[in-house]
């Protein structure tokens, strides 16, 4: 038996809206890391992006547990010697919340071509409001990852 393995004008994109009001960031960040991958459909090939489209809205009303706002640190280095900044998790949602989200979710997808293609696909918003209504996108729940 052959394997089979999907041409890339064989591949249907969805477009997918999830709403990230009182979700943890991290569940929320591995499901939408599934779907962009294209983990959830029988077509999922690891080298060939077969992922969905993916709106987060209401970045800025994620949760963090455990007090991990104030334990987890965001760090950017400009390449310069002593050009380490540093910001918690809990400053980055206040000021950036899509950027939050995003870096994320960028964690768990590869880390090559592959992966900026489909980090591509994420679309990110701090409000209720987005601009893709055309796609038609499905809305989707992910129960598990609500906050108690």
């Amino acid at each position: 038996m052959r394997t089979y393995t999907p041409k890339v004008s064989e591949i249907q994109r969805q477009w997918y809206v999830v709403d990230a009001e009182g979700m943890v960031l991290g569940r929320l960040a591995t499901e939408v890391a599934t779907i962009l991958r294209g983990k959830h459909k029988p077509t999922y090939t690891p080298h060939i992006d077969t992922g969905d489209h993916v709106i987060v809205i209401n970045a800025d009303k994620v949760v963090l547990t455990s007090n991990k706002g104030d334990k987890l640190f965001v760090h950017r280095h400009s390449g310069y010697p002593g050009g380490l900044r540093t910001k918690s998790y809990g400053q980055l949602i206040a000021e950036k919340p899509d950027e939050a989200v995003r870096r994320a979710v960028r964690g768990m997808i590869p880390k090559n071509r592959l992966g900026r293609q489909m980090i591509k696909k994420l679309k990110v918003y701090a409000g209720p409001v987005h601009n893709h209504a055309a796609q038609d996108p499905q809305t989707i729940e992910f129960a598990h990852a609500k906050a108690r």
